[in-house]
């Protein structure tokens, strides 16, 4: 394949560089809700029900600290026709009642005996019942954030067949906002702006876990609210995986440095990593760089309306075998992307999704190029009708040194 060049791809500015105002309207939700409905109704449910925190948020906007205790379990009804109805603990009650839904439902809990099933079995029973079937989180990148006994119960004594509700819930959730596609790319240019002041707060001789701190710590200052997730591993001309770390090892001369960040604004996230060579880059982690620099060139101008992921998979890969790629333990090119780090699609063979405005995705080649050496690129863009934008600022073509 004769490798193609590519002008270089900028940064999409969405906000003007102002903050987008946090919270949405109840305009927004009501835009999310016609259009859940008309899913639901294309799926043949009379309404789905969501327990996780994503989800939940998705539909009301609420979002707590309090996930993080297991104890109470949270039920949001989205129904056919009318608005969506929360089931909480009374705990939440007051702050549920401060979203835009009107009808909120609570039980004194913890009551193990009987968790709210009861309140959400006769808040289901009361739904209008046209196709018999309730949809729940049981499938593709889905969980319940309640007992399976108590689900189990549930289904068993529900006038109505509950089925997997996730490809309604994803055919929601896919097509972003215009308001959803600010936030993201408030978080990314964020992040990006902390990753390309990074080489200059760091140097040889320092721990992965203090460039993390750094990079953290910056983000931060910079108006992140979180980052839940910043794996960063360093090697001898590349790294064997992306997911963990960081670890105490320092940082030396001939080393590349990987960090990547899942950071938010407003429940909303970036994910992309950056490489920085530690002193001096090889000749051949270079020459690496740059097959991977042009696959994600190739990647993004792939990522038009009426593609598929598998194309855009198959755009990348071409680029990653002729640069002599003996693997890849990612197991895919990239994904989808919004109040979750990762979500559908995958560019993956055989994943099919057909790509269409208002997506949010990543592109991410990466390969080994010799055992125990690997390179990841990755970026966020957005499909547009007039194609895809970048949301992040684009990595250098060069890697950067620290030194």
């Amino acid at each position: 394949m004769a490798v193609q060049t590519f002008p270089p791809m900028r940064a999409l500015s969405l906000t003007g560089g102002a903050v987008p105002q946090r919270g949405f309207t109840p305009a927004e939700f009501e835009h999310r809700l016609a259009r859940a409905q008309r899913i639901l109704h294309a799926h043949w449910l009379d309404a789905v029900f969501v327990t996780s925190p994503p989800n939940v948020r998705y539909f009301t906007g609420f979002d707590s600290q309090f996930w993080e205790s297991p104890t109470r379990p949270w039920f949001v009804v989205v129904p056919a026709q009318g608005k969506p109805i929360a089931v909480v603990p009374e705990i939440g009650a007051p702050e549920m009642a401060r979203t835009w839904l009107d009808d909120v439902r609570s039980w004194p809990a913890p009551v193990p005996s009987d968790d709210g099933i009861s309140l959400l079995r006769a808040t289901l029973e009361a739904i209008p019942a046209r196709f018999g079937r309730i949809g729940a989180e049981l499938g593709r990148e889905m969980s319940l954030r309640m007992p399976v006994t108590d689900f189990l119960t549930l289904r068993d004594t529900l006038s109505r067949e509950i089925v997997d509700g996730s490809p309604a819930i994803w055919e929601m959730r896919l097509v972003k906002t215009d308001a959803e596609i600010a936030h993201i790319a408030h978080i990314c240019a964020i992040a990006s702006d902390a990753y390309e002041a990074l080489p200059a707060a760091i140097s040889v001789c320092e721990s992965e876990r203090e460039a993390v701190r750094k990079l953290r710590i910056d983000i931060a200052r910079r108006g992140a609210d979180s980052t839940p997730f910043m794996p960063a591993i360093s090697g001898p001309g590349g790294v064997d995986q992306i997911v963990c770390g960081p670890g105490d090892r320092i940082l030396e001369e001939g080393d590349i440095l990987f960090i990547d960040t899942g950071s938010t604004f407003d429940g909303y996230f970036c994910d992309f990593d950056r490489n920085y060579a530690i002193g001096t880059l090889s000749s051949e982690a270079a020459r690496v760089h740059e097959a991977l620099w042009l696959a994600t060139e190739a990647g993004i101008a792939a990522a038009v309306p009426g593609a598929t992921t598998d194309e855009v998979w198959r755009t990348m890969n071409a680029y990653l075998e002729e640069a002599g790629a003996i693997g890849n333990n990612v197991g895919r090119l990239g994904h989808g992307l919004g109040l979750q780090l990762t979500e559908p699609p995958s560019h993956r063979p055989g994943d099919g999704t057909i790509i269409v405005e208002n997506m949010v995705l990543t592109i991410e080649p990466g390969m080994e190029y010799a055992p125990g050496k690997m390179i990841v690129h990755e970026e966020n863009i957005v499909v547009t009708g007039d194609g895809p934008r970048l949301l992040t600022s684009r990595a250098p073509r060069d890697m950067p040194v620290i030194r």
